[in-house]
């Protein structure tokens, strides 16, 4: 399943949202000049490396958030950014700008922390901004969880655009992203590969944090004069 579009729009320009999509295009733009050798070094000072990741060493810390900013491949980056696009911008209506960068980064720590610690001893470097992407799609699971999500289906030869909605849509992606992540416990560490407890992490801090960061809801008043609500 491709997400093409959800059916609902922000009522404000999400500015935050791609102020990050603009930053990772760079950062990838800036990869792709690097050539093969230079890439590996750029991984190596600012991706995510689970076994030089300490405490006794507070600079390796800054990696949870710069390897938010790294990815491996032009379909890393356009698949996770056009994620974004679809779902960030109504995340972002919803808990204000400033609230939802913080969110945003805070997801993307807490998704790297979780893939370490299923991965603690991996020399592999972990790149990626899907971990804060996940805990993006598991806010607006439960901000918009009535929301419609166009897809692209590949039935055999004839394409398939189904409106699936929002709860049914993430729900299956996250039960996929967990069966996908048992079947790799042990496995990450030494062959490397999708980070997937990274996506699991960063949903469910989504999940459980989106509550802290969203602005309530305006309430709708009625005025006696039979006149359009007021907000």
């Amino acid at each position: 399943m491709f997400p093409l579009r959800d059916t609902l729009r922000s009522r404000r320009f999400p500015l935050v949202n791609w102020l990050l999509i603009g930053a990772n295009v760079a950062v990838f733009l800036y990869e792709v000049s690097l050539g093969a050798e230079g890439l590996d070094r750029f991984f190596g000072e600012y991706a995510l490396i689970p076994a030089q990741l300490s405490l006794a060493a507070p600079v390796s810390l800054l990696s949870l958030v710069t390897s938010m900013f790294l990815h491996g491949g032009w379909f890393h980056v356009i698949s996770n950014l056009w994620t974004l696009v679809i779902f960030g911008d109504n995340v972002e209506d919803r808990m204000g700008s400033f609230r939802y960068l913080v969110f945003y980064l805070a997801a993307g720590v807490f998704a790297g922390l979780v893939q370490v610690v299923f991965a603690p001893g991996s020399s592999i470097p972990t790149v990626g901004a899907s971990g804060a992407i996940a805990g993006v799609l598991g806010a607006y699971l439960l901000l918009f969880p009535h929301g419609r999500v166009l897809t692209f289906i590949p039935l055999f030869i004839l394409p398939w655009l189904v409106e699936i909605p929002a709860f049914v849509y993430l729900g299956l992606w996250f039960l996929s992203q967990l069966f996908s992540g048992l079947l790799a416990i042990g496995v990450a560490a030494s062959v490397g590969g999708v980070a997937w407890w990274a996506h699991i992490g960063g949903f469910a801090f989504g999940l459980l944090l989106v509550r802290v960061f969203a602005r309530p809801q305006p309430r709708i008043h009625y005025t006696d004069t039979g006149a359009p609500p007021v907000w």
